[in-house]
């Protein structure tokens, strides 16, 4: 297997910082984005085993939450880890927003996230995510109504912008320091980028100059190097990683060893790798059933065994099987 692995000396490091978001302390500054379909609780746990400073939770539908949506529900699991967990809430109804909060608070958040960053199409024609930047008016009407309703801290994930004219990232988070968010998270792109291009890290550091609050970069965090990077570009206080735990959960704890000066660890190999993609496996079949498990295994399992051996026939066989101990027979097989 061939991951990116960083020797201490290799080049001068950013110095990460503990800070509180209220009265969260966060030793290392370093999350686990939201992801749709990906932070589940499962994936949540197996992070916080590197040392992951703080989890959110898959992206989740305000409406849908008060609604009682089984699913949605699933998403907001009752949370009873030793760890804090952000839950992050999407609408357009500051109302509606305060509800869902408030009831993530009683099932057990640490931390109420709001989602002024989401690009995707149906849920910018809902007038929610991304485009609650081109109405700072009502986002800080959401922001204010959910930091009254709840006794958690609220904090906000956003992006530079609408588009590359309307970069009003600096105005909406100085707002929302204003109305008593905690901490801000930028995606390092506009709405209008979507996922194309890189992220600029470099123009999350006029909401830096903006603000007070902690801040977090995001955006292409896929190696030590690019947290590294992001960091020194953006100012920041720390960095929220998605698509670079796919596959490589441990990447965590490698960019927190080498933030603290530490020998950064080897990706795990022989028993070790095993022994976490089966942990993996066996709790997601756990929360999920054999039938729904199965199916979203497959991807974590395609995204372990990526650059292997084989790993094209493996990917191609497991996705014939729904029997969940054939398919944890094939993964012992494999290795």
């Amino acid at each position: 297997m061939n991951y990116f692995v960083v020797k201490p000396s290799s080049y001068m490091r950013a110095k990460l910082n503990p800070f509180s978001i209220g009265n969260i302390h966060i030793d290392n500054p370093i999350f686990l984005a939201p992801m749709s379909g990906i932070s589940d609780l499962p994936f949540r746990r197996l992070v916080q085993k590197f040392g992951c400073g703080l989890v959110f939770s898959e992206m989740i539908a305000s409406r849908e939450m008060i609604n009682h949506s089984k699913e949605t529900l699933r998403m907001s699991s009752p949370h009873d880890d030793p760890y804090p967990l952000a839950v992050q809430l999407a609408g357009c109804d500051p109302d509606v927003m305060a509800e869902a909060a408030k009831m993530n608070e009683d099932r057990g958040a640490s931390i109420i996230d709001i989602n002024f960053g989401c690009p995707v199409k149906k849920i910018v024609k809902k007038y929610a995510g991304s485009a609650l930047m081109q109405d700072e008016d009502l986002a800080t009407a959401i922001m204010d109504t959910v930091v009254k309703a709840v006794n958690i801290p609220v904090t906000m994930k956003t992006r530079l912008g609408w588009n590359a004219q309307n970069l009003n990232a600096p105005s909406l988070c100085k707002k929302a320091e204003d109305v008593g968010i905690k901490m801000i998270t930028i995606h390092g792109r506009t709405r209008e980028q979507m996922y194309t291009g890189t992220a600029d890290w470099s123009a999350i550091h006029a909401v830096r100059d903006a603000i007070s609050l902690p801040l977090i970069a995001n955006g292409d965090i896929l190696s030590i190097e690019h947290a590294q990077t992001a960091i020194e570009q953006s100012g920041a206080n720390g960095v929220m990683v998605g698509r670079g735990t796919q596959g490589k959960p441990w990447l965590i704890k490698q960019m927190i060893e080498h933030f603290n000066g530490q020998n950064v660890s080897n990706a795990p190999t022989g028993k070790d790798l095993i022994s976490i993609i089966l942990s993996h496996y066996d709790d997601i079949i756990d929360h999920y059933g054999d039938v729904k498990g199965v199916a979203i295994a497959r991807k974590h399992l395609a995204w372990y065994v990526t650059g292997m051996r084989d790993a094209n026939e493996f990917r191609s066989e497991i996705n014939k099987i729904k029997d969940p101990i054939l398919v944890k027979e094939m993964l012992v097989e494999f290795f």
